[in-house]
């Protein structure tokens, strides 16, 4: 099997392409060859770009699929250090009140960003890479990943969050 150390980078679908503007669809078997062969490229994809997180329809794949895998990187120097989780399938079940404002950017809509106004707790119910179903709940940085990559699964871009769209 190979790992994500050898696994290819995809390439990264940009802002105005369909598949960004796309409701993602559910995966139905979560262990196929496939699905755990995109969980390695996606990281290796994510890694190679100095993300912090990827969702499945940025590598032009319109599955409900994100990897979230915080790190201090040039991107983010500041960022807590994570293992990368693969959430397969995953629901948002409670936002926090308080929200935080924070910048954002994406693989997807590189030089931009711009501040973002997110729930600064969240708990999310998911599938791991196993298969088992997981419900764990994130604050902070890992929590405004966790809802960037989510928003990608729904179409959405952080650029719309803010009103600053395409040029």
């Amino acid at each position: 099997m190979s790992t994500v150390a050898d696994a290819p980078s995809l390439p990264i679908a940009q802002q105005g392409e369909a598949i960004l503007a796309q409701s993602a669809t559910v995966v139905t078997d979560p262990l196929h060859p496939d699905i755990q062969a995109l969980i390695r490229n996606m990281q290796a994809t994510m890694s190679a770009a100095n993300g912090v997180g990827i969702a499945a329809p940025q590598v032009f794949r319109s599955l409900r699929l994100i990897i979230v895998a915080s790190r201090p990187n040039p991107r983010y120097p500041d960022a807590p250090l994570m293992e990368a989780v693969a959430m397969i399938n995953p629901e948002i079940i409670w936002l926090s009140i308080e929200t935080c404002l924070g910048e954002e950017g994406c693989l997807s809509v590189p030089g931009r960003r711009a501040q973002v106004a997110r729930a600064e707790r969240l708990t999310v119910r998911y599938l791991n890479q196993q298969g088992e179903r997981v419900e764990a709940t994130y604050s902070g940085f890992i929590a405004r990943i966790i809802q960037h990559e989510m928003d990608h699964l729904n179409g959405i871009l952080f650029v719309d969050r803010v009103g600053i769209g395409s040029d």
